[in-house]
């Protein structure tokens, strides 16, 4: 595709896929807006770290701000004039939806009217914006395709998401906006985010803590390395919009294909962190699945593409990450 000379609206770049997508962006000659409210669900030195990276990148700037906030919105947009946006901001976490359902209608409801209200005023070329394996609650057919229904959701945050998808789907109908969502599975790999279960058994193991362990170990996940959800959606925003007389607008699973055993998991990363741990098996959780397992044909039939990276060098190169990262920080 040809660079427009306008620059792309990241929402959510100073979070784990935002970041390293606002880089690849910038690393391919992009010019790049990142919106992100720095809020404190996890972390936010790891965001913040994240954001140095980008601001020692030309061509980037960054707006603190939230996308609850229509005003600042409109300004941007005003200010800018995006040809595309990809919408990644929103409040993430299953179990933390249980406990604080409204932080969830004001930013993925609230905050994802406000981007669409916004892209259809200002006729954004493309929206591109995350959805969720989460939709597919307890989906019992494997692999989960994109025609399954996703009418069950298990969880406020999965809710959430489906009802973003019928959003932007009735946005594209009703004003022809241009829109692809992403359905992102279990996203893993350096910089990640502090509350996924890479993550916080990292931190234990090396601390010499119990994990602890939902379903007994018997979940199967399909985890997906950062560096393939990029390149999907690269390729997702290089391809550029649906083209449907009836919407202009299309959902796709950016999934690994390959589900895992979560004991297999756990394996992996006591082989490459070298240390074993002890692990307290617990009950399923409210608002978990048993299993995830993405259907990506129609990713592949449309961008030609498919993961490379395994779970053994996925998991290898987070720990490179992760022991470096807080090697640093003590």
């Amino acid at each position: 595709m040809k660079q427009p000379i306008n620059p792309i609206l990241v929402t959510g770049s100073a979070g784990f896929i935002g970041f390293h997508l606002s880089k690849r962006l910038l690393d391919e000659g992009f010019s790049v807006v990142g919106l992100d409210n720095l809020n404190e669900y996890y972390d936010s030195k790891l965001k913040i770290d994240r954001l140095t990276i980008l601001k020692n990148t030309p061509n980037f700037t960054f707006i603190k701000g939230s996308i609850e906030n229509l005003e600042l919105l409109e300004s941007l947009f005003e200010q800018y004039n995006f040809p595309i946006v990809v919408h990644l901001a929103a409040q993430a976490g299953v179990r933390y939806s249980l406990e604080n359902p409204h932080q969830y209608i004001q930013s993925n409801l609230v905050g994802f009217t406000n981007i669409l209200e916004c892209c259809k005023k200002w006729k954004v070329e493309h929206l591109l914006y995350a959805s969720s394996s989460s939709v597919y609650g307890n989906n019992k057919k494997t692999p989960f395709s994109i025609e399954d229904r996703v009418d069950y959701p298990v969880s406020i945050y999965a809710a959430t998401k489906k009802a973003n998808e019928l959003m932007a789907y009735t946005y594209s109908h009703l004003y022809n906006l241009p829109a692809t969502g992403m359905r992102f599975f279990t996203v893993y790999g350096p910089w990640g985010r502090p509350d996924m279960a890479l993550f916080t058994f990292a931190d234990a193991i090396i601390n010499q803590r119990p994990i602890y362990v939902y379903n007994y170990g018997n979940m199967k996940r399909d985890f997906t390395y950062i560096d393939d959800v990029v390149e999907s959606i690269m390729r997702l925003l290089k391809k550029g919009p649906p083209i449907n007389s009836a919407a202009p607008h299309k959902i796709y699973n950016i999934g690994n294909n390959k589900p895992e055993q979560l004991n297999r998991f756990i394996e992996t990363l006591e082989k490459h962190l070298g240390q074993q741990t002890q692990k307290v098996m617990l009950p399923m959780q409210p608002g978990d699945v048993v299993e995830t397992y993405a259907d990506i044909s129609e990713l592949e039939k449309d961008i030609h593409y498919h993961p490379q990276v395994s779970i053994d060098e996925g998991i290898k190169r987070f720990v490179n990450w992760f022991t470096h990262y807080y090697k640093n920080k003590q």
